[in-house]
Formats: C-alpha cells, structure tokens, sequence
C-alpha cells in the first residue's frame, strides 16, 4: 500500500515538471524558426516531438549540439525518466523486532528428583533404581538408534526443553545452568601388540562378575593395555586357533572399559583414571577401544586401534539462548567442572551369603563457579542422584561387539556387571564402533542429559527473558530526494529562463502559442482571414480568436481550403489557401 501511494505522488510529481517544461519547448520552437536565420524544416519536426516525448528530446539535443536553451529542456525531459526510481528509493518499510511481554526459558541448580526405592523381600537392604526420566534419555545413545533425532528447523534445531516463547522471537541473559560435559582423550600410546595367553573375559558366552572362575584361558593376539603386567586386557585383537597365530577365531572388534571395577567400584590406575585425573566426581570415566575401521580384517592386518579416554561429569555452563521462528539456539559462555581433590567418594561391600553387594556414594555434589562467588546459589546432585545416573551408564560399560569368525555378524554384550542378566544383540550400528566420531557421540548424549534435567518439572526454574514482535515502519532515505529536488530547481531555471527570452521586444510579434499547432496553419491563411483569426489587441498574448467557428478542410493537390470564403488572387484556385 506504502508503495502504490509513492508510485502516485511519483507520477503526479514527474506529471507537474514535463508539463511546464513541454510547453516551454514548445514556445521556444516558434523563437527558432523567429531569428534573422533560416531553419531546416526539418527542425519544426524535432521540435515538436521533443516538446512530446523523451525521443524527440533525445533528437533535439543531438540537432543543436546543447547549445540552446531548449537542450536544457530536452534534457530534463530525457531525466525526468528516472524520477521514479528515486522517489521509490526515498522510503522503505523495513521490520524491527520490538519488546512485547515476558518469555521464560528453564534452568537446573540442584538435581534432585524424586525416586521411589524398593526393597529386597529378605531384608530390609534398599534396592537401586534406575531415574526412568534419565533412561529414556540416555539409552538410545547406546545402540543402533544413534542417539535422539533433533528436530531441524532451517539452520538451527526445535528446542528440546519446555521454554515459553508467546511470539515467534524471544531471547534471554546469560543464565547459568547445571549441565553434563563430555571430553575425549586419544590413549593409543598405551597399548601394545602381543600373542598372550590370558583369560578370555571378552568372549560371546562369558558370563558376569562373580563367574571369572569360569572364564576360559587361552592364547589371543591383539592389542592390549598393561601388557607386561600380571593382568593384561585385550582391547582388540583374536583368540589363535590350536595355538597357531595364523589361524584366527573369536574376534574382538571393540570394548569398552570402565576404569574403575563394576559393580564394587573400586578405582584402576589408583584414582579411575589416566587423563582426567583432576575431575573428582565422574559420571563415566572409561576406556574405548575399536579396530581403526570397525572391521575385522584391520585386526587380521596388525593395525593400531582407535583408543580413547572418555569422561562424562557434572559442570556449570553460562548459556546465552534465544529463540527464532522454531528454531532454538544456544550460545556457551563459560564451562566450570570442580577439580577440587578429594577422597575416593565410594563403599561398597560385598555379601555373598545373600548374592548381593552393598554400594554407597558418599558425597553430595556441589559445584560453585568462581564467576559466582558472591552469590548463594549451589549447583550440584545428590549422591542418590549420581548412582542412579552412574548405574544407567553399567548397561554399556563395559561391553564388547566380538565376530565368531571373518565372514560372521557381530554381536554386542552388554549388562556385563550384572552376574544373572549379562545379554547379547546383534549389532546393525554401534556409536563405539569406528570410523563413527566417539567424541561428537559423547558431546550430543551429554547435551541430552542436560535438556533432560532441566525438563524435570519439579527442580527447574524459570529465567525470565523477553519476547519480541515483528513491526513495520517507515524510513526515510533523504539522500534520494536529491535528484528529484535537483529536477525542481532546473526546472524552475528553465521555465524562469524561457519566459525571459520570449518576453523581449525581439520576440513580442511570434506570440504565446507554446506547443499550439495553429501558427504553422494560421500564418498560411491570406493577410485577411490571418486577422479574423488572431487578436491584435496585444501581439505579446496572440491567440486565436473563435478558431472553432472557422472550419478548413485539406486538399493534397491545392492545400488548405477555407469553407465559405473565396480567394480572389489568381494563384490558387478560388477557396484554397
């Protein structure tokens, strides 16, 4: 609508400059033709198509080299072409997001829900349970499903958590949140090819803890970590057939290794970990071990495995979010992870007598960014909480995918831990497997974690941002108006300068006749039918007198005939001019 009323005023605009300057060139052709020098015909042409249109003012600047002052007029009349175009350019109607009410968005200080505990029916020994809310989460990121599917809405994703946004753009402060992080350390270093014998805990039909007695021994070849020691662990590599290394069985294509024992929870290396010694509190502290291709023939071929050190734990991050027609988007400002040392934080005990383990977490997690000093908010979990997220991680920590042979299916084992529940799956995709990127894998499920925690209705709460509406408005661009103002004013000087000219005495017999075509008719006609048509009452304002009561009619052979007069010269037949 904005721009059909400026295409109006445009046209009324460019309307009011040709009129003026049209009829001024229009005058200024009968001052051409009025000098001491004669004219081509031709010129009376030019002259009345440049008083027209923009081609006979082309025609006409050419014809008198702008050396007269009906160029300027044939030239403003070419300009006035583009006067649209600037009028057009001098408003726009750009949108701006403006202010309109609250928008809410969730963040966790202390994750606690609420977990019913079930007791064993011999004794009154709680029994663990699995957070049902985290499982849901976590579990897909272990098999085939490759983790959540994210929602992608243009270049950013739908939002995972339950953010109130009553407009189609909100944004928020920076905000700080409890969160999972995730890193990734390469460990290849610390493997080493041998041909050992040693106990074959990894293979398809071993069984839990408590059955190692049961273990078979025998020779593999591979990889292991703490080869030289008194207990080296195969990460990769095939247990020799009859003792002769050429002839491969059972296969090992990946493991993973906590690094600290399940289910009692006693530390490797003295602390349950090599490269994260500084994180006291990890959810997940483990090794990950696969061929470099996920195929066997690498293992065949002697080739060093992909080996990482992975670590999932609590931290605080400073997000900045906002939220733009669906899609959602976050901004990491700061990550703090405490690295305060502190004492091995579990007990366990073991009870054989009644086929089962006592396992305690004894500390309370509490996470205080240095940023936040002053302040009396304390980020953190439960230690009922950590287990219960520790004990969803056992199903897949450890596990191994194993090939009975070259050309057969993989499998899976998984739930290792538990003596009674150790189970198999085949394996038509595995996030641990290479070439897949472990430590993207590790990154989206800790993101996971995170949206789901801060989805828990009943710790969250809400950081008040702003939401925004689309409006409409008016820009004036001044600039352009340069042009049309510019027209103006030549306009003015042409009008001002044509009057000047034809207001001399030199000019006062041609008359006001503009773009009239009656002279070239009128000053046909005899001396005395000239009279009847033109006022001589001032020669400065000629004008045809009653031109309508005079009817002519054109003949090709003898030229203008006068009805009802008679020519009584001998040079034309009687009538005709």
């Amino acid at each position: 609508m904005g721009l059909t009323i400026i295409t109006v005023l445009s046209k009324i605009a460019s309307a009011a400059l040709i009129l003026p300057i049209s009829e001024a060139i229009g005058q200024l052709k009968w001052t051409w033709f009025h000098g001491k020098k004669s004219r081509d015909v031709f010129d009376f042409e030019i002259f009345d198509k440049a008083s027209r249109g923009a081609w006979g003012s082309v025609m006409l600047l050419f014809r008198t080299k702008g050396k007269s002052l009906a160029a300027l007029g044939a030239l403003l009349t070419v300009l006035l072409l583009a006067i649209d175009t600037f009028f057009q350019q001098v408003t726009d109607f750009p949108e701006r997001w403006q202010p309109r009410g609250d928008s809410f968005i969730p963040r966790i200080v202390r994750y606690e829900p609420t977990i019913e505990t079930a007791y064993d029916n011999l004794s009154d020994v709680p029994i663990a349970q699995v957070n049902g809310e985290l499982s849901r989460v976590i579990k897909p990121f272990f098999y085939d499903k490759n983790g959540t599917q994210p929602i992608t809405t243009g270049n950013s994703t739908q939002a995972e958590i339950p953010l109130i946004c009553p407009t189609g753009r909100c944004d928020w402060p920076a905000y700080e949140t409890l969160s999972v992080c995730s890193a990734c350390e390469d460990v290849s270093n610390l493997l080493e090819y041998a041909c050992l014998t040693t106990r074959m805990d990894w293979m398809k039909n071993s069984t839990g803890p408590g059955t190692e007695r049961t273990y078979p021994n025998g020779t593999a070849c591979g990889f292991f970590l703490n080869a030289t020691s008194e207990d080296p662990v195969l990460m990769s590599g095939y247990r020799v057939g009859n003792g002769t290394p050429s002839l491969q069985g059972e296969t090992l294509l990946m493991r993973t290794l906590p690094l600290i024992t399940n289910p009692l929870r006693h530390p490797f290396y003295g602390s349950g970990s090599i490269k994260f010694k500084h994180i006291p509190y990890p959810i997940l502290d483990a090794l990950i071990v696969s061929s470099p291709d996920g195929s066997v023939d690498s293992v065949y071929e002697k080739k060093l495995p992909v080996a990482q050190e992975c670590v999932l734990s609590w931290c605080v991050k400073k997000i900045r979010s906002s939220y733009v027609s669906g899609g959602y988007e976050e901004q990491i400002l700061e990550t703090f992870e405490n690295t305060t040392s502190v004492d091995w934080p579990w007990w366990s005990q073991d009870l054989p007598e009644l086929d089962m383990f006592e396992l305690e977490f004894k500390a309370n997690i509490t996470i205080q960014p240095p940023w936040m000093n002053n302040s009396k908010t304390a980020f953190g979990v439960s230690n009922e909480t950590f287990m219960d997220v520790v004990t969803i991680m056992d199903e897949v920590f450890p596990s191994f995918i194993t090939v009975s042979n070259a050309s057969a299916p993989p499998f899976i084992k998984v739930r290792t831990s538990f003596t009674d529940k150790v189970v198999f799956r085949p394996v038509h995709f595995s996030p641990w497997l290479a070439p897949n990127n472990v430590t993207h894998h590790l990154e989206r499920m800790a993101q996971a974690v995170t949206n789901a925690i801060r989805s828990n209705p009943s710790d969250h709460e809400l950081i008040k941002g702003t939401a925004y509406i689309r409006e409409t408005y008016v820009a004036v661009h001044w600039a352009w108006l340069t042009f049309p103002l510019a027209m103006l004013f030549l306009s003015i000087v042409f009008l001002a300068a044509t009057i000047l000219k034809t207001s001399s005495n030199t000019h006062d017999e041609v008359g006001i006749w503009k773009t009239s075509a009656l002279p070239s008719l009128v000053y046909g006609l005899p001396k005395e039918m000239q009279k009847d048509l033109i006022s001589t009452a001032a020669p400065t304002n000629s004008a045809v007198r009653g031109p309508k009561k005079v009817r002519i009619r054109l003949s090709p052979q003898q030229g203008w005939r006068v009805s009802g007069h008679v020519q009584a010269g001998p040079a034309a037949p009687p009538g005709f001019i």
